[in-house]
């Protein structure tokens, strides 16, 4: 099976450095990983350094200020340095806006916005009007649309449901994290996997977006700190819910290779 993760960290300023990243994907048999820079670094030359050295292994989603007049140069410059994509933190509210020109300069360049939010930023009428204002875009949401609230297991779950609406564009698509991202920790864990029950915010991403539109994200290293990366590769690909046909081919790493141009 084609593996590809696409969301996760890697630096020398903060996160792990690449050699790191490259030892989890060797065992665990991922094929290809999308680099996402980390909050509050706007310099990306060592995520497209390490693109360079390890060719057709990665791709890079750099950091830009949205805020900047000259933002629409930036990415432009991003994307002559081999950049596939930005990302934006919607919680910041101050640094990006739906009428900004940065986000349709991304749809024509054909680099993707990789968005980190809770489910109200993604639920929200101003980031909708984002979505109405860039149809030539691709909008990945990141680490499942975050469940608000701490008890998962716990309804209703209407603010969840108004996030999953983004999936009525068809320029969206939803990275899905191990349950580490969702699930709290066990107060008594198990010898072997963490959790023997799934939260239904991922049967509700998989009904709203269907499988052609996911894609496995380890969110490395912090997946470290929860369940494990293998935890949060296998946790997804051995969920019951991706068991019929090629369900978990398509969420594990066909989706991606597609979106982000991998060689399959």
């Amino acid at each position: 099976m084609l593996i590809v993760d696409s969301h996760v960290h890697t630096g020398v300023n903060w996160s792990e450095p690449v050699d790191v990243l490259l030892y989890q994907m060797d065992t665990n048999g991922v094929d290809h990983a999308v680099l996402v820079q980390h909050n509050g670094n706007y310099d990306n030359s060592y995520l497209l350094n390490c693109m360079r050295d390890h060719p057709g292994k990665f791709k890079v989603v750099g950091l830009i200020d949205t805020t900047a007049a000259d933002a629409p140069a930036m990415l432009e410059e991003l994307h002559a340095d081999g950049g596939s994509g930005f990302r934006v933190n919607l919680r910041k509210q101050e640094t990006w806006s739906p009428d900004s020109d940065v986000f349709r300069v991304a749809g024509e360049l054909g680099m993707i916005v990789s968005l980190i939010g809770h489910a109200e930023n993604f639920a929200s009428a101003r980031f909708k009007q984002l979505l109405d204002a860039c149809p030539k875009t691709h909008f990945s949401l990141e680490h499942l649309v975050r469940s608000p609230g701490k008890d998962v297991f716990d309804p209703p779950y209407d603010v969840y449901e108004d996030a999953l609406k983004c999936a009525d564009w068809p320029n969206t698509s939803v990275k899905v994290p191990g349950l580490g991202e969702i699930v709290p920790k066990p107060h008594r864990l198990p010898a072997g996997y963490p959790w023997d029950e799934m939260p239904p915010h991922y049967a509700m991403a998989k009904a709203a977006f269907g499988v052609e539109r996911m894609t496995w994200g380890s969110n490395f290293p912090p997946c470290a700190a929860k369940e494990g990366y293998r935890h949060a590769l296998n946790g997804v690909k051995d969920m019951p819910l991706f068991a019929e046909g090629d369900d978990a081919a398509w969420v594990m790493g066909r989706t991606a290779a597609k979106m982000w141009g991998f060689a399959v």
